[in-house]
């Protein structure tokens, strides 16, 4: 029989937010691979446990050489339990090749549910929560950045990240300039830990707060593009939709068409907003 592969979820600052089966998973694992080996020492010593499995790193760096390794260890009977330093594995973390190859085995995969930084953030930030998609982290070079967020520009579900705190100013800054200096967003820092800090209000707002500097683990979250219906949508905001999705790589044919849907309107008269801007030179 193949063995099991165990997705565990671990605290993401106080240890007493461990789940009660974590304990028992890193004491009977066959093999538990973690994304720092030093880090899962700490937490079996604040837990008081004793892996009787081998302990192996698995992380960015080797996550592809090593994951033949442990589907093999799978395929043979093994019960692995993979953990990674914060949260639920694959989340932003290492875990998806993993997954990924057990389940081409039919190995069968389960997780021990735990703590979430995007779950937390969302439930503190007092922004929508019915309907939300996560972001991960952002490219670092800046043009990128902006390509990447003019693609979901007029996403109207609730929009989470994960941001370096060095590069908070200047990404939340790119986000005042393409969702709009007012958008409402939470910058959530620390969460559960002794210096934990939600800070909430615009982009523009949060981005000059930021700018004085920010330490620690941060999730962003920003409110959904605002609803407007066909009526509400002047000339120029049509042709500036179009523009964002033309910058995001998308064809002007394919954009026109997007805009007009989500506009509620003719695609003629998105087309003839868009030709008129051009012979304007605007």
């Amino acid at each position: 029989m193949t063995g099991t592969l165990v997705l565990a979820g671990t605290p993401i600052g106080d240890i007493q937010d461990a789940p009660p089966r974590l304990a028992a998973e890193l004491a009977d694992a066959d093999v538990v691979a973690a994304e720092d080996t030093r880090r899962l020492r700490r937490l079996t010593q604040a837990l008081g446990v004793m892996p009787k499995g081998r302990v192996v790193s698995y992380f960015e760096g080797n996550e592809a050489a090593r994951t033949p390794e442990l589907v093999e260890a799978l395929v043979g009977g093994a019960r692995v339990l993979l953990v990674t330093d914060a949260g639920m594995p694959s989340v932003s973390d290492p875990g998806y090749r993993l997954v990924a190859a057990a389940v081409e085995k039919d190995v069968k995969v389960t997780a021990v549910p735990g703590p979430s930084a995007v779950l937390t953030a969302l439930a503190l930030s007092g922004l929508p929560v019915d309907r939300f998609c996560f972001e991960g982290f952002l490219p670092r070079k800046a043009g990128e950045r902006l390509s990447r967020l003019r693609e979901v520009a007029d996403e109207r579900r609730t929009l989470v990240y994960f941001e370096a705190p060095h590069r908070l100013d200047d990404t939340l800054a790119a986000m005042a300039e393409v969702f709009g200096a007012d958008r409402r967003a939470a910058v959530c820092r620390e969460l559960t830990k002794t210096y934990e800090e939600v800070r909430r209000g615009g982009l523009a707002e949060l981005a000059a707060w930021a700018a004085e500097g920010v330490r620690g683990e941060i999730t962003v979250v920003v409110e959904g593009a605002a609803e407007r219906g066909g009526q509400e949508l002047d000339a120029e905001e049509l042709v500036r939709r179009v523009r964002v999705r033309e910058e995001a790589g998308e064809p002007r044919k394919e954009a026109i068409a997007a805009v007009a849907a989500a506009a509620g309107l003719p695609k003629r008269e998105v087309f003839d907003a868009v030709v008129a801007a051009k012979n304007a030179g605007r």
